[in-house]
């Protein structure tokens, strides 16, 4: 298990982008963030990337110009950030659900699906009152089990976050990677 310390020996490297994709409250970017502070490596979370690069959040283009187009960015951003330096990138809980999406993580990443249900969600998301789909958490729940096919779908791992902590989370993600050749370790 780890203890949250950088490892010592060797550098690790990421082979390709991973994707972690889930619905919010999931902890997509807090896992890479305890994957980049533990094994050194860079982590963006997309939707903060979208917000630098449009200079406003999420919901003011939500309300200026619509979900269409802010999907369409976040499609850019994803590609964008597909073709550079391998990362971790924490994506928005929606991204998976275009196909053109899933096809750009699929093809030049490893995408890990991070599970969780609405009721733990709600419960990790300090004000769920900011957040349109737990106004009420039936309708959470309801979209959970309306994604899943598209998480699953873009999913080439994936992992319970039910009841664990996010340095479990990120070592069973560093272990999956590692396993599968996508996280690896260059000797000094």
């Amino acid at each position: 298990m780890n203890d949250g310390r950088v490892p010592r020996r060797g550098r690790w490297v990421l082979r390709k982008p991973v994707f972690l994709i889930g619905f919010m409250g999931a902890g997509k970017t807090s896992v890479a963030q305890q994957l980049a502070v533990t094994r050194g490596l860079m982590s963006v979370d997309a939707d903060e990337y979208l917000e630098l690069q449009e200079d406003r959040v999420i919901a003011d283009i939500f309300a200026e110009e619509g979900e269409e187009a802010f999907r369409t960015k976040e499609t850019e951003v994803l590609r964008d950030l597909a073709a550079r330096v391998p990362r971790l990138i924490g994506c928005g809980g929606g991204a998976p659900l275009r196909e053109e999406n899933r096809s750009i993580m699929r093809e030049a990443g490893f995408v890990v699906y991070l599970e969780v249900t609405a009721d733990e969600a709600a419960a990790r998301i300090p004000n769920t009152a900011s957040r349109p789909l737990f106004k009420d958490l039936d309708t959470a729940r309801r979209t959970i089990v309306e994604r899943m096919p598209r998480y699953e779908e873009a999913a080439d791992a994936k992992v319970s976050t039910m009841g664990r902590t996010v340095p479990q989370i990120a070592d069973e993600v560093a272990s999956i990677l590692e396993r599968e050749g996508v996280l690896c370790r260059e000797e000094a």
